[in-house]
């Protein structure tokens, strides 16, 4: 990854700094998510909020995930869920980044790749080769940022709610198995 020196410092000198979330920040963090839902984005169609509190609160908790802010004295400037994945037979094991936000007003500051870097520095050192993420083809600005950093891969994402329907529309339930 190719972290824009410049951009870092321009964080860095402002007094950000990267730190892990814990169960005392879920319910500071969790209505950021907002920022995740402005357009272009919006929010998942079944999005329950008491829901997502338990999943945060589960991920800041779980060994192999991690939730990162961004903070400006208190002021949380960002946030960046990151979280151990597969153990690829090919490249060994992988990490996500599930979610990657930062306020409106601190874009473009630097604070995107002090995450970004804090999420890499993270997986890695949890034994991961590989860092990945998916980004809405709408999200032209998040595309630019990713650019930025020089990724190593670009690819194409497919993802299906689950069950899983035929193309007729009815449950396949028991026809999947293997």
């Amino acid at each position: 990854m190719n972290v824009t020196p410049e951009r870092t410092t321009a964080a860095t000198d402002r007094g950000v700094r990267v730190r892990s979330a814990g169960h005392a920040d879920v319910d500071a963090v969790l209505p950021l998510y907002e920022w995740l839902f402005a357009v272009p984005g919006s929010p998942p169609p079944d999005w329950d909020p008491a829901a997502g509190r338990s999943r945060l609160d589960a991920v800041c908790a779980a060994p192999d995930s991690g939730v990162l802010l961004a903070e400006d004295d208190d002021e949380v400037l960002g946030f960046c869920a990151v979280h151990l994945d597969i153990l690829s037979v090919r490249y060994g094991r992988r990490a996500w980044v599930e979610d990657l936000a930062v306020a409106p007003q601190a874009r473009s500051r630097g604070t995107g790749s002090l995450l970004l870097h804090a999420a890499a520095s993270w997986a890695h050192g949890r034994g991961a080769s590989h860092l990945e993420l998916d980004s809405a083809q709408a999200r032209h600005d998040a595309h630019r940022f990713y650019e930025r950093h020089d990724p190593g891969s670009r690819t194409v994402c497919f993802g299906w709610e689950l069950p899983l329907r035929p193309a007729g529309g009815a449950t396949r339930g028991d026809q999947l198995r293997t």
